[in-house]
């Protein structure tokens, strides 16, 4: 019989899974599977049911990761949604066709849910092949979310190579919970038995406090998240002794915070991560902390550049799109991620941006990356977000918002506006150097703590 995640995790016994760090409270390996199976003999009871479109709300916790468990183990779908706004919450539900609903503030007690429309195929295919499902919802910055089925049973098979760890590891569940970054957390550990730490809140003091109370040795966050730990001064408030390994993703990292890091916190080793809700993760190696240069390292993946840009095909893909065509998708299963990478000749990538996020100067591209990274160097700025603006000559223009460093703040502002312009026209090509330089107090980040361009979708 082919292991389960569940049976992987009540294997592991009584050693902690995880721990609330606003509860205190330890739930063991042992007792998580305990809960997913009550919860699965609850749902079965209420009449949830193979092939069943179920959407389940909140954090990650016990409760929800034990909700989790047992919906796979019943064969059911389950559309993930960590969103607090009731009309996003009914609109995600509406997309994935859900006929049951897990909330939070009715204790998670199944409810049924009239289904908007018939169902969907793609859920009809994974319910006839006797697999469960994952529905991961995009951010929808730019409009209706996309919503994205994978095959469950696969997916968390795919973490079940080799034996779990004996020497126990602490990490931070900073990812969410609906996100595949989190998703991949969650499952990794579990199945290697490493322990969760979750945080009372996603802020930088309550995830430093969080680190220091449990000796927390993995965190995994973006790199907006990790500017804002230096920002804020948590990481000279708190004991980071027991901190050996820093993962980050989801956006590129500018050269400039990546030193910040290295120098704030030198017994931490930096990894890059990648991946796409898309494909998965992909497992990875970094040249060094010092280094955004990375290596895939994972046999589920291939990859390829197609005129700069980064294809991946994956054994962990999407099964499809609930809502949307599969036209980033080629016929013989490459992802067009979007994403511009140049590949060193021993086989290491570095991500110079997103597509989508090229300013284009009189026919010169520009990285906003690039540019933040010579900004963030400088020791002028804590934080900065450059963007394109349109521009009747060339096009595009390049512009920066930035947040002074605390002790980088002049009488004069245009003081500091011209000691920003003069260091980056010393490293940078004049096109990549802003045009305009505005001096703002914070910078617009998304609740999964990306950078926006626009301060309207923050």
């Amino acid at each position: 019989m082919t292991e389960s995640l569940l049976d992987r995790i009540a294997g592991i016994g009584a050693a902690v899974a995880l721990i609330d760090d606003s509860t205190g409270i330890e739930t063991s390996f042992a007792a998580l599977a305990d809960q997913a199976r009550d919860a699965t003999e609850r749902l079965r009871a209420a009449g949830v049911s193979a092939g069943d479109v179920v959407k389940l709300d909140g954090e990650a916790g016990a409760n929800t990761l034990a909700l989790l468990l047992a919906l796979q183990a019943l064969g059911t779908v389950v559309a993930l949604d960590t969103s607090t706004v009731p009309a996003e919450r009914s609109d995600k539900a509406a997309l994935a066709r859900a006929v049951w609903q897990l909330r939070p503030e009715t204790g998670h007690r199944p409810e049924a849910i009239p289904p908007e429309g018939d169902e969907a195929p793609l859920v009809a295919q994974l319910r006839e092949a006797g697999h469960a499902g994952l529905i991961l919802f995009s951010s929808g910055t730019t409009g209706r979310p996309k919503a994205m089925l994978h095959d469950l049973d696969r997916l968390s098979a795919s973490y079940l190579g080799g034996a779990p760890r004996t020497k126990p590891l602490r990490l931070l569940l900073f990812l969410m919970f609906d996100h595949i970054g989190g998703i991949n957390t969650i499952f990794s550990s579990l199945a290697q038995g490493t322990t969760l730490v979750l945080p009372a809140e996603r802020t930088p003091l309550a995830v430093a406090g969080a680190i220091a109370r449990h000796r927390v040795q993995v965190l995994p966050a973006s790199p907006t998240f990790l500017n804002l730990m230096l920002m804020s001064g948590a990481v000279e408030a708190h004991d980071f002794s027991t901190l050996r390994m820093i993962t980050y993703g989801t956006e590129p990292m500018p050269e400039g915070l990546l030193g910040l890091l290295r120098s704030r916190l030198p017994r931490a080793r930096l990894l890059q991560t990648f991946g796409t809700s898309e494909t998965g993760i992909v497992s990875t190696v970094s040249r060094a902390s010092t280094s955004l240069a990375m290596r895939f390292d994972d046999d589920a993946v291939e990859h390829r550049i197609v005129d700069g840009e980064l294809w991946l095909r994956s054994r962990r893909r999407i099964v499809g799109y609930l809502n949307h065509p599969m036209d980033a998708f080629t016929d013989d299963g490459w992802f067009r991620t979007g994403d511009l990478v140049e590949e060193t000749p021993d086989g290491f990538l570095k991500v110079k941006g997103r597509a989508k996020e090229i300013i284009n100067v009189g026919g010169e591209k520009v990285f906003p990356a690039e540019v933040e990274g010579v900004l963030m160097a400088s020791g002028l700025v804590a934080d900065c977000k450059v963007f394109g603006q349109p521009n009747a000559i060339t096009g595009q223009a390049v512009m920066a918002e930035i947040v002074p460093a605390p002790d980088a703040v002049p009488a004069d502002p245009a003081a500091l506006v011209k000691a920003v312009k003069a260091h980056a026209r010393e490293r940078l090509d004049p096109f990549k150097v802003p045009v305009r330089v505005k001096i703002v107090t914070d910078i617009p980040y998304s609740a999964r703590f990306k950078k926006l361009i626009s301060r309207e979708a923050s």
